[in-house]
């Protein structure tokens, strides 16, 4: 009799441990790479801003049940702003902690060694912030792109030089993909609209700490702008030093930036009285219409760090979101499926509702219309919301409220 029953309560107890395996791998997590900067050399304060702004969509795709009866589980990598640290963290995220996408991108030199992996692994990859044309053109079906991107800026930053009647301008560049990129597209772009405009760009060392050799020069022959294509920490100083050589902001001088300064919350701790009257082409500013999933992401930010939100918040949480939602439309994590997903669906994100570009060329893959603004700065310590709004979606450029210092 017993041996009878033996067979049965094995079986029994076999199913039952089967059937717990399988609940176990339904609800096994999703894992996401997040490849980002942690340590210097690269820009840490963006790092730190991409983070809070994916680890609060997670917890709110999380809250509401996960995607696919499954939890999302973000994995860090620190590329410390180096190409080939970027490299190899998504090669470890992908072949090691397998992951099903890699995003958090920032820095555009990072990116494109990143890329380059994920394209060999066929492993879609979401740039949350690298703007350099090159990460678009090469035309990689895995690569998608959540921020604007430097040639569609410089027609931005290029509209404004017309309209504000300048006729000479200096930028600064830092010495990366991103700023040497910029600087040129602007050129480009300038040449296009504006021929008659003298523009030069220097190339800047990002690891310096004296640029005054490249500022002194402009004491005696001050241009119409200067014109900030760098990132912090080089940037503050670059600002610091044209403020002590009353170079710019001036009566004579604007001081323009086209990097989002002003959107790092460290800016007026670096910079105090050099960022007064500063001109900021920027991607967010409060009083731009955005939808209410904005305002749900900007509360949990600043409920989380105490500071006003901004551009990279909301392009670190539509980079996540676009990842979720291509893995509900696909009802998949294989990538091939993914990407098919990415690029057919329209996206809702933080920033409004985009369609995927399928056009060849630094359009490829790109969250079409990105809103932009140009906003002033006209106190120290101004937070975004009170800044001075000249130019935005649906709101023509206005230069009759614009402030200069009085010498």
């Amino acid at each position: 009799m017993t041996h009878l029953l033996a067979r049965p309560i094995k079986f029994i107890v076999a199913a039952a441990a089967a059937g717990v395996m399988l609940a176990a791998s339904a609800a096994e997590p999703i894992k996401i790479g997040i490849s980002i900067t942690q340590s210097p050399p690269g820009s840490v304060v963006q790092g730190t801003q991409v983070k809070d702004g994916v680890e609060i969509v997670k917890d709110m795709v999380n809250k509401a049940g996960g995607v696919l009866g499954r939890p999302i589980e973000l994995v860090y990598e620190d590329n410390q702003g180096i190409p080939e640290k970027g490299r190899a963290a998504t090669e470890k995220l992908i072949t090691l902690d397998k992951v099903v996408a890699v995003t958090g991108g920032h820095q555009s030199s990072v990116c494109l060694a990143e890329i380059e992996v994920a394209k060999r692994y066929n492993i879609p990859y979401v740039n949350t912030n690298c703007w350099a044309d090159a990460v678009r053109s090469k035309g990689y079906p895995q690569v998608f792109n959540a921020p604007i991107y430097s040639s569609r800026v410089a027609e931005s930053i290029a509209d404004t030089i017309v309209k504000l009647g300048l006729k000479r301008v200096v930028a600064f560049c830092e010495n990366t993909d991103y700023g040497i990129g910029q600087a040129k597209a602007i050129a480009e772009a300038l040449k296009q609209k504006a021929p008659g405009v003298d523009y030069k760009y220097e190339t800047l060392d990002r690891a310096g700490k004296d640029f005054t050799p490249a500022i002194l020069p402009l004491r005696a022959n001050p241009p119409d702008a200067v014109l900030m294509v760098m990132l912090p920490p080089p940037a503050y100083i670059v600002m610091n030093q044209l403020y002590e050589q009353r170079i710019a902001p001036s009566a004579k001088t604007w001081l323009y930036d086209s990097s989002g300064l002003a959107d790092y919350p460290d800016f007026w701790q670096n910079v105090k009285e050099a960022g007064k009257y500063m001109l900021n082409f920027a991607l967010y500013h409060p009083d731009m219409k955005l939808p209410s999933l904005a305002k749900q992401v900007g509360d949990a930010y600043k409920q989380r760090t105490k500071n006003d939100p901004n551009r990279l918040i909301f392009q670190a949480a539509d980079s996540l979101l676009f990842v979720v939602d291509a893995i509900k439309q696909a009802k998949s994590t294989d990538p091939n499926a993914m990407i098919k997903a990415m690029e057919s669906m329209k996206f809702e994100g933080t920033r409004g509702q985009f369609t995927i570009s399928r056009e060849p060329g630094v359009k490829y893959h790109q969250m079409v219309d990105i809103p932009s603004v140009t906003y002033q700065i006209t106190e120290v310590n101004q937070p975004t919301g009170k800044t001075l709004l000249i130019e935005g979606p649906g709101i023509p450029l206005s230069t009759a409220k614009l402030l200069k210092p009085a010498k």
